[in-house]
């Protein structure tokens, strides 16, 4: 670290210096011998490592060690005078050096013309390429540093971090006189650069600290956030130690401490990611995580995967160094560099007051005093919007202040009381609980909440951490409350103003993830945790039971329109029931979509609203038709039929023609389509009639709505496998299938629909681009048995990395006379064309299918029947096409 509060104690069983240099004269051939002792210094510095030792004794050993290795090295190079020097810049200027970290040097001349010193520079450099250094070098005069630095702040930031290693120490000496405060880059100007520095690099990793695959050094919360801290505290101070800057209150122990544990951490995982890649390796990639958890002692267990364990670490890890580096920052910029500014001054009350646009406290006992203070700080911020932010030395008196929230202050009325103020204060409740859960707040207040910080899951799916996940969803609901969100989320944003009680909803969202990490349903645990909750809250007990019921039931509506029917009247009337009233809905179906949004930024897209959307709609007609009273399918399927001819009259159709058409399809047909639709298909077929073509309609969403997917109709003559034949053909065009409903009429003709979207999961809307579509499915399904050959698109990296078993359930659909099929398996290009394929191989027919892409596997339900359009009740047929599935998509 660039303030020096660590020196490393020289080490003859790491390098005995004094016996390299007698084997250097007894005339060895030199470039060999050092290859060897660094090869030796990094096989015993390894075995160190995997012993457990310090990683502070392996990072500035390996440092101190190059020191030597450079040091005789310059030493046997002729140099015409003393005006050249070796100096260590950047990492290895503070002396830390990972096992494949560039070793940068700075070759310092004392005058701009460098001709005497170009044959031995070159000769020195040569050698250290020859040895097998890694390094980075520059050759720059006293002038060059001086003029490079004024307009470059990288610049002057890696000379800040400089070490003499060979030469006179007076160049050094003069460079830093050049490069001070006092000529260049004051602490104001170099704070403001290196602060927009931070942002800039924070973006590129989307300003948080929970990636999947995060960089350990470049994202929020990593080793440049802590190097961070240290420029602007020596711009400012000097080359301090870590204590003189304690001393200068800058920092406090505690916080020193957060700072030394968490570089120490992170300085680990680099460690052990050099060791694994054998390079200069800064990304946790999937392809690292498992290794470094089982090398660092983390192993499988019921409550989760050691994976999962080591990364909780990394990101408390983070999180912790992330909150610190924005508070030091933040205290430097108030307390040190703006500290003579006359800020305006507003009380609030005994306790608190705004200056300059952040609320702070009023003295430095408010907490110890008054301990319901801590969170009455937050509840005066949601009642006054106008609030920027805390002041630093306030986030200070927080987290030093933090540990007084125990169970007795749980327990406190008062304590209740304010918390649920907060909750019903009608402000930005979310930016309020995730400016707690930064202090650490909100996680001692809940400490069900606080176990769920940095726990993540091991897949694709679930992109964040389960308290990261949860504050978005928080974030998500706010939105839908403001203007920006009634675009997007049309639905939401209205049911929102009209939910009875908000704070509901805030409490329901904060438990309904809790439950992981546990063991057990999640769902059903988390409906524990949030019932106490309300009991201890003095929540009604029937607004304790709605909270229960949504934690429960969270994961019910996106299931349902994701796998069943939801054209079936059957499924609507079930899930109608399910929901009670309508309140129960509308409270759902807030939470749903601000849970999937939430989850990954690609799991929201216009087929998912469209589904949700049209569950919401048909289950509270049916709820305002009365669960007593629900709708016949008869009366369904005439009600569809009598809407759909209307609008075939009003557009001229030939009315017997539609009737001879419609007495073949089957009353399945009517209740599996809107009249829209049928309109849309019935006028397609009459125009088709006669072409020894395929009949392709395709249709894209309306151009004013983000809602919904392309929809793609064909009709052809009933052929077998004409499933697995357009699952290829798509596949082949890059669509991935969301939807597909399978019809066949009387006459043995074909009625099927897909959903389709592309590979970013977007409608496809360029006419252009329908056009080929349609051509290419008219070509290739012209003749069936010319079978589409699937596409062999390369496997993205990530997805190698997680093995998914492929686990198939089979199930009657007696109502329907049919068999579903639910199978999980690892995603892949072409998965559902080889389904389609083993379909085909297996004299399978398909009905419907329900496709869901969740991260690394896929969810999908197909309906399913023999040839002959009966359900497949043999045992032994089934469990054949389980073992197919299973050997063809676990590989």
């Amino acid at each position: 670290m660039l303030l020096h509060h660590y020196r490393f104690v020289a080490d003859d069983s790491l390098f005995d210096v004094a016996a390299f240099r007698a084997e250097l004269d007894t005339g060895r051939p030199p470039i060999a011998l050092y290859k060897q002792v660094l090869r030796d210094i990094q096989v015993e510095l390894d075995a160190r490592f995997h012993a457990g030792a310090d990683i502070r004794d392996l990072v500035h050993g390996r440092a101190w060690c190059l020191d030597r290795l450079l040091e005789t090295a310059w030493a046997r190079h002729s140099w015409p005078d003393a005006g050249v020097a070796l100096l260590a810049v950047g990492g290895y200027g503070r002396g830390e050096l990972h096992p494949h970290s560039d070793i940068d040097l700075l070759l310092l001349l004392e005058h701009d013309d460098d001709s005497p010193y170009r044959e031995p520079l070159t000769a020195f450099i040569t050698f250290l390429w020859d040895i097998g250094l890694e390094i980075g070098h520059s050759v720059r005069s006293l002038a060059d540093c001086e003029r490079e630095a004024r307009a470059d702040v990288t610049v002057i930031t890696n000379l800040l971090e400089t070490r003499t290693l060979a030469g006179p120490e007076r160049l050094r000496e003069a460079m830093t006189e050049r490069l001070s405060s006092r000529r260049m880059w004051p602490p104001d100007q170099f704070f403001e650069a290196k602060w927009q520095e931070q942002i800039a690099r924070h973006y590129k990793h989307n300003n948080s600290e929970y990636q999947l695959e995060p960089n350990i050094k470049s994202s929020p919360g990593g080793l440049r956030d802590i190097q961070m801290i240290g420029w602007v505290a020596k711009r400012y101070f000097g080359p301090l130690r870590y204590e003189d800057v304690v001393a200068q209150g800058f920092m406090n122990d505690a916080e020193l401490q957060i700072l030394s544990q968490g570089q120490a951490f992170l300085w680990q995982v680099r460690y052990a990611l050099h060791t694994l890649t054998g390079r200069a390796e800064d990304r946790l990639l999937f392809d690292h995580q498992r290794a470094i958890a089982e090398l660092f002692g983390f192993h499988d267990s019921p409550e989760g995967l050691g994976v999962e364990q080591f990364m909780k670490r990394y990101y408390r890890h983070v999180t912790a160094l992330a909150g610190l580096n924005d508070m030091l920052l933040q205290h430097f910029d108030e307390m040190i560099l703006r500290g003579d500014e006359a800020l305006e001054i507003q009380p609030l009350n005994a306790r608190f007051e705004i200056r300059g646009g952040y609320i702070q406290a009023r003295h430095p006992n408010v907490f110890r005093r008054r301990p319901g203070a801590l969170l009455e700080l937050f509840l005066l911020m949601a009642q006054h919007p106008g609030i920027e932010g805390v002041r630093a030395e306030t986030i200070r008196l927080i987290r030093d202040h933090r540990h007084m929230i125990d169970e007795a202050f749980r327990d406190d009325l008062r304590h209740q009381s304010l918390f649920m103020e907060l909750l019903r204060s009608g402000g930005n409740v979310p930016r309020q609980l995730r400016r707690m859960n930064r202090y650490g707040i909100l996680g001692k207040y809940l400490p069900e909440f606080g176990q769920a910080v940095g726990l993540m899951q091991h897949d694709l799916f679930h992109l964040y951490t389960v308290d990261a996940h949860t504050l978005r969803l928080l974030k998500f609901i706010q939105r839908f409350r403001e203007t920006a969100g009634r675009e997007d989320f049309p639905v939401a944003a209205t049911l929102i103003h009209q939910l009875p009680k908000l704070e509901l909803l805030w409490i329901a969202g904060l438990y309904h993830d809790i439950g992981k990490g546990h063991g057990g349903d999640h769902s059903l645990i988390g409906a524990q945790y949030v019932a106490e909750f309300g009991e201890r809250h003095g929540l009604s007990p029937r607004d304790t039971r709605l909270v229960a019921w949504l934690v429960e039931h969270h994961l019910l509506m996106s299931k349902t329109a994701q796998k069943r029917d939801i054209s079936d009247p059957d499924v609507i009337r079930e899930f109608a029931h399910q929901m009670r009233d309508e309140v129960h809905l509308d409270y759902l179906y807030v939470l749903t979509v601000a849970d999937i949004t939430a989850t990954n930024p690609s799991l929201w897209n216009g087929w998912r609203a469209a589904l949700l959307r049209q569950l919401h709609g048909e289950t509270k007609r049916a709820l305002r038709r009365g669960l007593e009273n629900p709708i016949d399918r008869d009366d369904w399927i005439r009600e569809t039929r009598t809407e759909a001819l209307a609008l075939l009259r009003t557009l001229g159709a030939d009315v017997a023609r539609v009737e001879v058409l419609w007495d073949t399809l089957g009353d399945d047909y009517f209740v599996q389509y809107t009249p829209s639709e049928i309109v849309w298909q019935t006028q397609g077929i009459l125009a088709h009639a006669g072409s020894e073509l395929p009949l392709v309609l395709v249709s894209a969403p309306a151009e004013d709505t983000s809602e919904g997917g392309t929809k793609v109709f064909i009709h052809t003559r009933s052929v077998d496998d004409l499933f697995a034949a357009t699952a290829a053909a798509m596949d082949q065009l890059d669509l991935s299938i969301h939807d597909a409903r399978i019809a066949t009429s009387s006459n043995d003709w074909t009625l099927n629909t897909f959903i389709v979207l592309d590979d970013a999961n977007e409608p496809i809307r360029e006419q252009a681009r329908l056009e080929r579509m349609r051509a290419h499915l008219v070509e290739e399904l012209d003749d069936p048995d010319d079978y589409p050959q699937i596409v062999n698109r390369h496997t993205p990296r990530q997805l190698k990395h997680f093995r998914v078993p492929t686990q198939v359930q089979i199930d009657q659909d007696p109502a329907n006379a049919r068999t579903m099929l639910e199978l999980i398996a690892p995603d892949r290009p072409g998965l559902l064309a080889r389904v389609g394929r083993i379909f085909m191989e297996q004299h399978i027919a398909l009905s419907a299918a329900k496709i869901a892409t969740l991260g690394e596997r896929v969810e999908d339900v197909f309906f399913i029947t023999d040839k002959n359009g009966e359900p497949l009740v043999d045992p032994e047929r089934q469990a054949q096409l389980r073992e197919r599935l299973r050997e063809v998509l676990d590989v």
